[in-house]
């Protein structure tokens, strides 16, 4: 299964988290006045924004199973780092491959893949106002996070439908109490920004605006990409500092010359 789905503002808006708005704005800790104002400010844009601005997404659900640290998902073979240093004594060193059936098993498991983004340039012009560039930067950001937290919902609850019974808040489903994860691509269990080339073919996202950089961004910058997995006892987790041994590793498996994943994971890197 492949979807695109689009979504108001106003749908979005309550899945806001606005714990990271304020910490982009460096307002941890800042008193509580100072934060109202701001996010009354940015709830004007928001509102400003219904009707305009039109959030998108799409998600694959594909077969999907394990090969060693890879991921097969789709027909598509997707290489996945190990963590580092285990998070507690005694507890395994995780990978995303974890979490689907091995190949060895003969039982086709599932995961997903997906995609969000937000594209303000139709109806913002930035031009030299820094301080509205950068609100309009940091809220888009979070409705383009919003966009994906919605969608991951509605993958539990109805298409992929492992959850069909699921009843949580908003501060619940900020804390993550849903069953399953959903990693993105940059975040420190997925660090490689090329992976991004792989789900970009897997998912089409250029139907939904998105296009690539060389590097592996996504453009608009407020995108998020990733991977769903649905196993209960699936978690996130710090892949941290790799060493040579796994960066020939994961280059080998990822077919690519092991200066160019250098290029990739440089700050994912022992440094020598």
């Amino acid at each position: 299964m492949r979807k695109i789905l689009t979504y108001p503002v106003s749908e979005i808006e309550p899945y806001i988290n606005w714990i990271y708005f304020y910490h982009a704005w460096s307002l941890d800790g800042k008193p509580r006045e100072e934060k109202a104002l701001l996010r009354k400010e940015a709830e004007n844009v928001l509102h400003s924004w219904e009707g305009k601005v039109v959030l998108r997404a799409v998600f694959g659900l594909y077969d999907a199973n394990s090969d060693g640290d890879d991921l097969l998902v789709g027909g598509v073979r997707i290489p996945m780092l190990r963590q580092q240093k285990a998070d507690a004594q005694g507890a395994p060193n995780l990978c995303l491959a974890d979490f689907v059936r091995p190949l060895s098993s003969g039982i086709k498991d599932r995961a997903g893949a997906f995609a969000t983004t937000v594209d303000l340039v139709k109806v913002e012009s930035l031009q030299d106002d820094p301080y509205r560039k950068m609100l309009l930067q940091t809220l888009s950001d979070r409705l383009a996070e919003g966009t994906a937290e919605k969608m991951h919902e509605d993958v539990r609850r109805r298409y992929w439908g492992y959850a069909p019974h699921e009843h949580l808040t908003i501060q619940e489903t900020h804390l993550e109490k849903y069953q399953g994860i959903r990693p993105a691509v940059g975040y420190p269990s997925l660090p490689d920004a090329s992976v991004n080339f792989i789900l970009g073919d897997l998912l089409g996202i250029k139907e939904i605006g998105i296009r690539l950089t060389e590097s592996g961004m996504m453009v608009p910058h407020a995108s998020v990409s990733g991977l769903m997995f649905s196993h209960p006892k699936s978690r996130y987790f710090d892949v941290g500092k790799i060493g040579e041994d796994q960066l020939r590793d994961y280059a080998r498996r990822r077919g690519l010359p092991i200066e160019l994943m250098r290029h990739f994971l440089q700050s994912s890197l022992l440094r020598k």
